[in-house]
């Protein structure tokens, strides 16, 4: 198996850190330079104790000595780079939103500021597996969903795909504390989200852009209107999206088109009841569950937040790109309770 020398910037944020801890254990992958601007000349093993990695963190990375460039930097830090790391021959692996909307007038609306690299958009790839797999194979320039997107996405993509979808579409998206990020600060503070919940971008998420391009694409330009609510729970890591939508089938032909759907995938899954997102912590998987209450079909989508939400689809994308195994460092035993 042929190695590709790999570097992770941004390695001690808490998508950074599940990164390394995913790719430590790829075979095919050496991990060669991982940058932290907190953490810069300290050895890695200040963030990874039990990793046994050897190197100290560095400010800023090379992209001429990689082959690939994880950036699990903020949103607009990362992109002013990425045109420099693809022009010393480094392909790259984008965790934040830089380039994940392939329109630049969207930037200005969702993230307060002008794309600061629109030329780069065209070559960017969705990366979402389930529906640009055959995109991805020498991709670039590969763009991660964020979390409630890709559950989002993977919760509706097969009934938009079929048909089914009748009338508007609500989202009512459930997530962890760490999906904030690691940055301290009063909204995630302990005292002020254990034993409560509550909604947050209320007038708009920024994930709905994403979830109304893809599918979009899915519907030949014709995607069904959507509101997308997100609402954040007293726990870490997880995330449970709820789509709603008018019944256009019966619920067993709505059934049969997301098991279609996803025939042969390796981490969406659809199954019989409303899946835990315990069941899916620290893992890959998406796992779907497609049922009715009255006239209305109710889909839920569980997933990691932090794994097929952000860093595992990352590495679910470099599988694909580069040649692996799609599955490479992304099976593991599943951990219950």
């Amino acid at each position: 198996m042929a190695v590709v020398k790999a570097a992770v910037a941004g390695a001690s944020g808490y998508a950074g850190m599940t990164l390394v801890n995913l790719l430590a254990r790829h075979p095919g992958v050496e991990l060669a330079q991982l940058t932290s601007r907190s953490y810069a000349g300290q050895p890695y093993s200040a963030v990874f104790p039990l990793l046994g990695l050897q190197g100290t963190f560095r400010e800023d990375l090379d992209p001429g000595e990689v082959e690939v460039v994880f950036s699990c930097l903020p949103h607009n830090v990362g992109a002013v780079r990425t045109g420099a790391w693809l022009g010393a021959g480094a392909r790259v692996i984008d965790m934040s939103a830089d380039f994940r909307l392939r329109d630049p007038a969207q930037y200005p609306r969702w993230y307060r500021q002008e794309h600061p690299a629109p030329e780069l958009l065209p070559q960017a790839v969705f990366g979402l597996p389930e529906l640009h797999a055959a995109e991805l194979p020498g991709a670039r320039l590969v763009a991660v969903p964020g979390c409630h997107s890709t559950a989002a996405i993977l919760g509706l993509a097969p009934a938009v795909a079929a048909n089914l979808v009748g009338g508007d579409v609500v989202v009512d998206s459930k997530t962890g504390v760490s999906g904030a990020g690691r940055s301290p600060s009063l909204g995630v503070h302990f005292s002020e989200v254990a034993e409560s919940t509550q909604a947050y971008s209320i007038s708009g998420h920024r994930h709905s852009p994403e979830v109304a391009q893809e599918l979009g694409l899915l519907a030949n330009g014709r995607a069904p209107r959507m509101t997308l609510l997100a609402h954040l729970l007293p726990m870490v890591r997880g995330m449970l999206a709820s789509c709603y939508c008018e019944l256009k089938s019966s619920p067993d032909e709505l059934k049969e088109a997301y098991e279609e759907f996803y025939a042969g995938q390796p981490f969406t899954r659809v199954v019989p009841s409303s899946p835990q997102t315990k069941l899916t912590s620290h893992t890959n998987l998406c796992l779907v569950n497609v049922a009715a209450q009255g006239e209305k079909a109710v889909v839920t989508a569980a997933i990691d937040n932090l794994v097929k939400g952000a860093s595992g689809q990352g590495v679910e994308c470099f599988n694909i790109a580069f040649g692996f195994e799609r599955t490479e460092a992304l099976v593991g035993a599943q951990q219950w309770p």
